[in-house]
């Protein structure tokens, strides 16, 4: 039993180390493969490295010499650019010392200049010196040849005392008495002119501060001038518009024209309708009713008396508020509503192309700077300049003239009375009871007859023109005339030879009273009388 257990245990064990032994011999071999393999790769990777190494080499040597070559290059280059560096540098050291040699040139020029003008002037002083020294020496001799005159006038004086005192035999005391009776009578005389004078210059001062009281309120006001017009003008948007306004049969045209009192004038003129009226302001309410009524589109009878009623009370509010902003422009604070609602409808109205409530403003203005410079009451002036016109805004619905009409107003609405009076004399149709009235006339003067404040026809204006140069022409020596200044200056030229210095104020009186004699004229004109001598002299 143990022989048979023993027996297999003991092959197994010599079938393992048998097998180990094997086992062993093959692996042995296949590592001895495996080195061999491996060091015959090494001996391949040593050799490429070897060839790489050397190329490495060969790629430094040659870059070597490439940088060499590069660096060789570049020194060169920099030392070429520093060759001309130093060119250039010496180029611009060279022009520099040039431009300071002519500096130095020409200041040495202008020095020597500036001696011989040193010298020249020396020169001319001391000829100045020696023109000097004669004229004191002449005055010398002046003086005392002058001296010897007054020492022979005394003599001749006593000679002449003793001989009238031989001749009329009289004592010293009736002499002296003769003397001072003829020396009060001239003493007289002198103190009359003295005081005739005086009188002339205390008036001269007086005028003179006039003007610059005048001027000082003309500067601080100022109106433009607008055109006169009875007619206002619409645009369309098209002629189809024409019959739409007109309606069938013409019932809107006459429903408007009767609604707003003017006349529609509808004629081939393209894209218009005129409206012609005196009255500006129905003129204005048919203007802004047509207008909207066109831009609305619905023409007939009902909306064209909507459209009426809605501008008139538009236009009667525009009326008001322009009454008010002129108080409030020249400060007036308190005025009766209706009052202020007449004096807005100045705006609409026009006085020779000048606009009654600008124009009425402007005097109010000036009227209250003459006040405050006269030391007068300043609010009661602007009031009655601004009031003076106010009947202009009802004179063509009311019988009487603008200032009956407006003396009337005045009372009804309460002004004070010298508004009151003010507005009755600024045409001097009833005495002047304070100076704000007479301000109010030299105010109302100043703005309608400045300049372009009104306007005229033309014919007129050329008409006047030419009489003015006529006028001047037509005197003796006059060489040429000019109307200036829209007919306010006439400037006169002469000729030298025939008119002096002296005469030329005598033709300028001339001219002015002709012109008063024989001109009908709006405020002033001015006469210049110019005299110029000229001497001509040509080198060659």
């Amino acid at each position: 039993m143990v022989n048979t257990i023993l027996v297999p245990v003991a092959v197994a064990i010599v079938s393992v180390l048998v097998g180990g032994c094997a086992g062993y011999s093959i692996r042995k071999n296949k590592w001895e493969t495996q080195a061999q393999n491996a060091a015959h790769d090494a001996k391949h990777i040593l050799a490429d490295a070897e060839s790489k190494a050397k190329a490495v080499e060969a790629d430094l040597a040659s870059q070597k010499e490439a940088m060499k070559k590069a660096a060789a290059d570049a020194k060169k280059e920099k030392i070429l650019e520093a060759q001309e560096e130093i060119h250039h540098y010496r180029e611009r050291v060279d022009n520099e010392l040039n431009e300071r040699r002519q500096e130095v040139s020409r200041q040495e020029n202008r020095l020597l200049q500036r001696e011989d003008a040193i010298d020249h002037k020396d020169s001319l002083l001391d000829q100045k010196d020696s023109q000097l020294t004669q004229k004191e020496n002449q005055i010398k001799k002046l003086q005392a040849q002058v001296l010897e005159k007054e020492n022979r006038a005394d003599q001749l004086v006593t000679e002449r005392e003793k001989k009238l005192y031989e001749v009329a035999e009289l004592n010293q005391e009736d002499a002296k008495k003769i003397v001072l009776d003829k020396l009060s009578d001239q003493l007289v005389k002198e103190r009359a002119e003295m005081i005739e004078e005086s009188n002339q210059l205390a008036k001269a001062k007086a005028d003179h501060f006039a003007r610059k009281v005048i001027v000082d309120a003309i500067q601080s006001s100022a109106a433009d001038t607008v055109s006169e017009k009875t007619v206002s003008v619409v645009n369309l948007p098209s002629d189809d518009m024409k019959g739409r306004i007109i309606g069938r049969e013409g019932r809107n045209i006459r429903s408007f024209e009767a609604l707003t009192g003017v006349d529609v004038i509808i004629d081939d003129t393209p894209d218009v309708v005129v409206l012609s009226g005196f009255d500006p302001i129905r003129r204005e309410i048919a203007k802004r009713a047509l207008e909207r009524l066109i831009k609305d589109g619905r023409i007939h009878p009902a909306r064209i008396e909507e459209m009426v009623d809605r501008a008139r009370k538009e236009v009667n509010d525009d009326i008001y508020e322009a009454g008010e902003s002129a108080l409030m422009e020249l400060g007036i604070h308190k005025m009766h509503p209706e009052l202020v609602k007449i004096l807005g409808r100045l705006k609409y109205r026009t006085s020779y192309g000048q606009n009654v409530l600008s124009h009425s403003i402007e005097v109010g203005k000036l009227t209250g700077v003459m006040a405050a410079e006269l030391g007068l009451d300043e609010k009661i002036a602007v009031r009655a300049g601004l009031l003076h016109d106010i009947g202009k805004s009802i004179d063509h619905e009311i019988e009487g003239s603008h200032v009956e009409i407006g003396v009337e107003l005045a009372r009804k609405y309460h002004e004070p009375d010298l508004v009151v009076n003010a507005i009755a004399a600024h045409h001097d149709d009833v005495p002047k009871l304070s100076f704000i009235a007479e301000l109010v006339v030299a105010a109302d003067t100043i703005s309608s007859a400045r300049p372009g404040a009104r306007s005229e026809s033309l014919e007129n204006y050329i008409r006047r023109l030419e009489q003015l140069e006529t006028i001047a022409k037509g005197h003796i020596g006059v060489k040429q005339a000019y109307a200036i200044q829209a007919g306010r200056e006439i400037r006169v030229m002469v000729e030298p030879d025939k008119i002096s210095d002296a005469r030329t104020t005598i033709l300028a009186h001339d001219i002015r009273n002709q012109i008063e004699q024989d001109m009908e004229y709006p405020g002033n004109i001015k006469v210049t009388v110019i005299r110029e001598k000229r001497a001509v002299a040509i080198a060659k």
